[in-house]
């Protein structure tokens, strides 16, 4: 079970010095985000604004990049199922969306989130999307499980997670992902908290503030991914750093050849 910093690690991170962190193993502190009966305009300005880091610190060309490279032997003509994993506003399913217009290619999207409101919210913000639809879900459970899907997109996901749940999860969607598993999330390190705190000097928002920073500290050193990686024996797996301090997981599963 996730638990809050200790009141020594909250001082520390409410003085701005981190200096004094352990970031050798990745923090159990609980984001605000994490509570799924949140809603209201703070959630949805939220949202929004984690969707517009994320773009412009390059998350959206990274997943869009990963996604070329497990489609580039399927047809465009050939239906593709795509589930987003913690899909927020739905920012990124529109961008898929977007691509596969462009290409031609035929898709089903399909976006799940634990959180009612912002379920709510993605709906609106998708009505001249067809191909997308979402679920409120919460993950793992039964509905999800019974899903069948050629592709599974997480994009700041798997972070939220313990370790045994993170390998809990990616035994259940690399065994049914016909195509692949692509994964987008954080490298924990010193840096990625300055650029973090340069980046937001200008955007007041305490739950972008609080959140960003906690989820660095839940993110990834290389060597915890690849020892995901060896546990489950993917062995079609490739993981590589991108800007800005990202970790672009790339599996294709057994199924794909």
């Amino acid at each position: 079970m996730l638990s809050y910093l200790t009141t020594e690690e909250a001082k520390k991170i409410n003085t701005g010095n981190y200096m004094f962190l352990d970031l050798k193993k990745r923090s159990t502190q609980i984001e605000i985000m994490d509570d799924f009966s949140m809603e209201g305009e703070l959630l949805q300005k939220t949202l929004d604004q984690i969707a517009w880091i994320n773009q412009w610190l390059g998350g959206n060309q990274l997943a869009l990049n990963g996604l070329k490279k497990l489609l580039k032997n399927t047809p465009l003509a050939e239906e593709i199922c795509i589930v987003d994993l913690g899909c927020g506003n739905g920012d990124m399913l529109r961008v898929v969306a977007d691509l596969a217009r462009k290409e031609g290619r035929k898709v089903k999207l399909i976006g799940i989130d634990a959180n009612k409101f912002t379920i709510g919210y993605a709906r609106k913000k998708s009505t001249e999307y067809p191909e997308i639809s979402y679920l409120e879900e919460l993950i793992p459970s039964t509905v999800f499980s019974n899903l069948n899907y050629d592709i599974v997109l997480s994009t700041l996901f798997f972070h939220h997670f313990t370790d045994k749940e993170i390998i809990n999860c990616l035994a259940e969607i690399t065994s049914k992902a016909r195509i692949g598993v692509l994964i987008n999330d954080l490298h924990r390190s010193q840096w990625a908290i300055f650029l973090f705190r340069l980046l937001t000097i200008f955007i007041p928002n305490p739950m972008v503030r609080k959140d960003g920073e906690t989820s660095i500290l839940r993110g990834f050193k290389k060597s915890e991914l690849q020892a995901y990686a060896q546990q489950l024996q993917l062995t079609n797996s490739e993981i590589r750093w991108r800007w800005a301090f990202r970790y672009q997981w790339i599996i294709k599963t057994e199924i794909y050849g």
